[in-house]
């Protein structure tokens, strides 16, 4: 019998107020990761289903019907039928408290992706059985790695004509670098697709074609009755033993703190469209995924059970409420309890909140949270004071690490098709650059505010919200500009030489740092060449005062 990750972790669980104790252990934060298109909202309605936070899974693709992904609220992704922004839910499942964080798919929105990482204590990774291993799939292994992540892996569409299971697996392993260790495995694929054989529990999970309803049991076949079910379909159940027998003596068997270092994924396949393999990943997550984990700050670790609280911003959205423009702050409690009406300490500017009306999340939809623990997930409202990064304490100076800004690799300039709507605009481009939707830089000779992205994508999203939400109808026009370096310099007085030496390739971001735009490579290189006691940086961390 393999232990649960609570078992394992119960001796090294540090002493605290034993309520705050009890409801950490309950906690299972953890994201879906995927290439765009390989089921993973899918998964992510089907989750809720079964954990009973929806009654009807909405459909990506059934527009007509009015009926749309839970996770997938914004006006364009109901339209193109994507997910462009994160989305948090947070519902029950066997006496634990699942926050489930739902991220974009489409490689563009990379850098929301990773911020959300870094809030998480695991992830589902969606791989579809007959693309097997894509790129973003590879991007976002390699950011949970930097974490050692524990991630564990649904192969998904199993009911369609699919790559052979053992050439999936294989790719897995080669090209992500983490070791499978199969827990289901799959009985025919296609038409043919009987269902799983349950690796651990000697059994098979059967499947019925259908969307099944969410209380409705699979039907699990033991000792004589798979014999029977052998004798019905021979060719599937003979493949399935080769290849099981194959896997076992290979030696691929769960091993339980192999996952939690995040050098083992425990593999199940399924088919999330009809909800087959779902209530395994669940019990997957409930039984192995770890409680939240001990968070690393400037100062030293901060473990989820101590009683003072903490928690840090990766997310801020606007205009979840058009018909408020409230702009909400995503805070992940790293420790302690959270209370309404509590009085914290904003560690960037030093002075005290008090955090009120704090709210948990069914994607855009909120419910007031009167408390909260270590892994949960709470918005506050922002009015201007937070930022994506910031820290909040009941006293203790601390910064988390590991929430950092990539330099922009395409860059646009708004042209306003009605020049009466410019403070619009500027509020707009503002509050988007807050949450991280796109990076907006002031450039020193010109009050045109610069637009920087990951993806284009990014440009066309913030287009659609502009008008949408701000009622500002813009155009993004390229502004000749390939990359840009944040820069600092340790010497005050070489630092204003150089600020004055290039005042026209020089902006400033949102929190004041100095950005220098360069419209080539070898511009780039020069300007390194000729300010060596000038440091170029490609990433900084949020709220990080460079200069």
């Amino acid at each position: 019998m393999i232990q649960t990750s609570e078992e394992i972790r119960s001796s090294d669980v540090p002493q605290g107020p034993e309520g705050v104790v009890r409801e950490v252990k309950r906690r299972r934060t953890f994201a879906i990761i995927s290439h765009p298109d390989a089921g993973k909202t899918t998964l992510t309605e089907k989750l809720l289903l079964f954990g009973g936070a929806i009654q009807m899974a909405g459909t990506v693709k059934a527009r007509k019907s009015g009926r749309h992904a839970t996770s997938d609220w914004l006006e364009i992704e109901k339209q193109r039928g994507i997910s462009v922004a994160s989305s948090v839910m947070q519902f029950t499942f066997d006496d634990c408290v699942i926050n489930l964080l739902d991220t974009p798919g489409h490689q563009d929105f990379s850098e929301d992706t990773y911020r959300v990482l870094t809030a998480v204590d695991a992830a589902v990774m969606v791989v579809d059985a007959a693309k097997g291993v894509e790129e973003q799939t590879i991007k976002l292994l390699e950011v949970c790695r930097l974490r050692n992540t524990p991630i564990i892996t649904f192969i998904n569409k199993m009911d369609r004509e699919v790559r052979e299971p053992l050439e999936v697996l294989d790719e897995i392993e080669s090209v992500l670098k983490i070791a499978c260790a199969p827990v289901t495995w799959p009985i025919g694929m296609g038409k043919r697709f009987q269902g799983v054989y349950h690796l651990l529990n000697d059994e098979v999970l059967r499947f019925l074609p259908g969307e099944a309803k969410s209380g409705q049991e699979v039907e699990t076949l033991k000792g004589a009755q798979i014999d029977q079910l052998s004798k019905v379909c021979q060719s599937e159940m003979q493949t399935m033993r080769d290849e099981t027998e194959l896997i076992l003596v290979a030696g691929a068997s769960f091993d339980l703190q192999a996952f939690l270092k995040g050098q083992q994924t425990p593999v199940f396949f399924g088919s999330g469209v009809n909800n087959f393999g779902v209530r395994e990943i669940l019990r997957a997550l409930v039984d192995w995924a770890p409680a939240p984990l001990p968070r690393e700050t400037d100062v030293r670790m901060v473990l989820p059970t101590e009683p003072a609280f903490t928690g840090f911003v990766f997310k801020i959205q606007a205009n979840m409420d058009p018909n408020h423009r409230d702009r909400i702050a995503f805070m992940r409690v790293c420790s302690g309890r959270y209370s309404s009406g509590m009085k914290v300490k904003h560690r960037r500017t030093g002075k005290e909140m008090k955090l009120a009306n704090a709210v948990t999340f069914m994607a855009n939809e909120r419910t007031r949270m009167d408390e909260a623990y270590a892994g949960d997930i709470i918005g506050v409202h922002n009015h201007g004071q937070l930022q994506i990064g910031d820290v909040l304490t009941e006293g203790e100076a601390l910064t988390f690490k590991g929430i950092p800004y990539f330099a922009p690799e395409l860059f646009s300039r708004a042209r306003l098709r009605d020049p009466m709507k410019a403070k619009q605009l500027e509020k707009g481009l503002r509050q988007l650059g807050e949450e991280g939707a796109v990076q907006v830089f002031s450039p020193l000779v010109d009050n045109n505010p610069l637009i920087g992205a990951v993806g284009q994508l990014q440009f066309e999203v913030v287009e659609h919200r502009l008008k949408a939400e701000y009622g500002v109808d813009a155009v993004f026009e390229r502004a000749g500009i390939q990359t840009a370096r944040w820069v600092t310099c340790p010497d005050a007085a070489h630092l204003a030489e150089f600020v004055k030496a290039n005042q026209s390739r020089l902006a400033k971001d949102v929190d004041g740092n100095y950005a220098y735009l360069a419209d080539s490579g070898v511009n780039l290189r020069l300007a390194q060449e000729r300010w060596p006691k000038v440091q170029f940086y490609a990433t900084r961390e949020h709220g990080q005062q460079l200069s």
